[in-house]
């Protein structure tokens, strides 16, 4: 995803700062907006912010500050107006688009988002950086080739650039003949490389040699990365663990309070990550009359600011989770509805967010006719493509086969239990019968829902819409199977995850 150069461009003007006679630091407005949104005092921050741009001839990283503070805020349509009036100043620099592009890539606004990183990157065509956001902006749009062309350009101009090493090795599948294996071999070679290096280097160098079969290879690259990236991470699975068991005993039973007419028009797919869910969403959405919101945070940001911060005695809670059921359902519902623009959009709503497993009873119970389906996959198909995968902040247990056993089985638990106090409000969807009969089961799937099926909504090549996701290059093909089963490339080195599953009671092939 790209990445803002918000906090870089002014941290980098603080740590020179101007001194007067007598010695005394100048801090200027855009540094001090930065500091405050920082500390979470938004309101102030916003007063320095504006008097950062006030009467500004030129368009600055300061406006991208500014429609950063008025997102933050709440105050999106004003940052996007603020947006819209900056693009027509002269920039000061290439940063000024690209931090416009970052919040317009918040806003949704992904074309406008990918013109200003196109600008950025035309501005200061040097600028290694720049090039890494246009490739991703261009893959999100499944311009691939293009994608594959700002990478090169990026990793010309720097070869540093790790982050477009990884992104050009995912967007496409290798070949024997077309391929960077070579070349990341010999980048992994060298004594000099930092932890990021080898992160993003090792899962390229991974996903190409899968690509070409070289399976015992890859899953030494995948491991070493994987690896890498757990010793940077400060997680405990056993937390995880516990905050799993805590949603099941607040969401005990299923309740519908919050239905105030509508909420049928919800569609929600969970699953864990890169278990089908972009594939099922693709599907869907290629139905007439449904539009997708991809993965939002919504339903999360409306529960917990429904959530009581003390009992109507003035008690407090046990903790987050029993405040989040404690929540009104009617304002949950209502919140949900506002955040995901149900007024000025007619038709299904989609909610694709794979976290959003975790908040099954409280949808249910905050939008008791929202249509919930769950994408499942076996258990080392899916924990093996977690583990190959170089997510962003997310899903921190999927770096270590202990802790993904062990996250998994949670998972399962948790899965086990909205089965049994849902029914028949949950739909499951199987990975393996989506991808080898995609008509019959996404049809299944649309009649749950109420939405009117055409078969050519398989065709998910030809669905044009944005996609930010694992899966973004994916799901320009058409519909493919090579996926199911790959876990078998790797059953020798796989051997520690399937004994810890079967430890956790979970039902693997007999042949693992």
């Amino acid at each position: 995803m790209p990445r803002g150069v918000l906090d870089r461009a002014a941290i980098a003007r603080y740590k020179a700062p101007v001194s007067s006679p007598e010695r005394m630091t100048v801090i200027t407005p855009d540094v001090a907006a930065l500091q405050l949104m920082r500390a979470g005092r938004l309101n102030e921050a916003l007063v320095q912010a504006q008097r950062a741009v006030a009467g500004a001839q030129r368009c600055t990283s300061a406006h991208g500050l500014l429609a950063t503070i008025l997102l933050q805020l709440g105050r999106a349509p004003d940052a996007d107006a603020l947006i819209g009036m900056a693009m027509g100043l002269e920039p000061a620099s290439a940063d000024a688009w690209d931090a416009l592009a970052y919040v317009s890539l918040h806003l949704g606004e992904h074309a406008r988002a990918n013109e200003l990183y196109r600008r950025a990157a035309q501005l200061a065509p040097e600028t290694a950086r720049h090039w890494y956001n246009l490739a991703s902006s261009e893959r999100s749009f499944g311009r691939l080739l293009q994608a594959e062309e700002a990478c090169n350009r990026a990793i010309a101009l720097d070869e540093h650039e790790y982050r477009s090493f990884l992104l050009r090795s995912e967007l496409r599948v290798q070949t024997p003949t077309d391929n960077h294996v070579a070349q990341l071999r010999e980048r992994l070679d060298s004594a000099q490389l930092t932890d990021a290096a080898r992160v993003f280097l090792g899962y390229a160098l991974g996903k190409e040699l899968d690509d070409l079969n070289g399976f015992d290879e890859a899953f030494r690259w995948f491991s070493l990365a994987a690896g890498t990236r757990r010793r940077h991470l400060q997680y405990d699975v056993s937390v995880d663990e516990h905050k799993l068991r805590r949603i099941a005993a607040v969401f005990a039973r299923s309740r519908s309070e919050g239905d105030a007419g509508g909420s049928e028009r919800f569609i929600f797919i969970v699953g864990l990550p890169r278990s089908g869910t972009t594939l099922l969403e693709r599907i869907l959405s290629n139905l007439p009359d449904v539009h997708s919101n991809g993965e939002t945070d919504h339903f999360a940001h409306a529960l917990l600011g429904a959530a009581p911060a003390d009992r109507p005695a003035g008690e407090s809670y046990a903790d987050v989770f029993e405040r989040a059921a404690a929540a009104d359902p009617r304002v949950v519902a209502a919140q949900y509805a506002r955040l995901a623009g149900a007024e000025r959009r007619g038709g299904w709503i989609l909610d694709k967010l794979p976290m959003n497993f975790l908040y099954l009873g409280a949808i249910h119970r905050a939008l008791p006719q929202a249509r919930l389906l769950l994408v499942n996959r076996s258990p080392l198909d899916s924990c093996f493509a977690m583990y190959r995968t170089l997510f962003g902040a997310a899903y921190p247990f999927s770096y270590d086969l202990h802790d993904l056993a062990r996250y998994f089985a949670a998972y399962t638990r948790l899965m086990t239990h909205w089965r049994t106090t849902l029914g028949d409000a949950l739909h499951e969807v199987d990975y393996d019968s989506l991808v080898s009969d995609p008509i019959r089961t996404a049809a299944a799937a649309a009649r749950f829902c109420g939405l009117r099926w055409q078969d050519s909504a398989i065709a998910i090549e030809g669905n044009a819409a944005v996609s930010l996701t694992a899966s973004a290059a994916q799901i320009r093909r058409p519909i493919y199977g090579t996926s199911s089963g790959r876990w078998r490339h790797y059953r020798d080195p796989l051997a520690p995850l399937v004994a810890e599953l079967r430890r956790r009671h979970i039902v693997l092939p007999d042949d693992a």
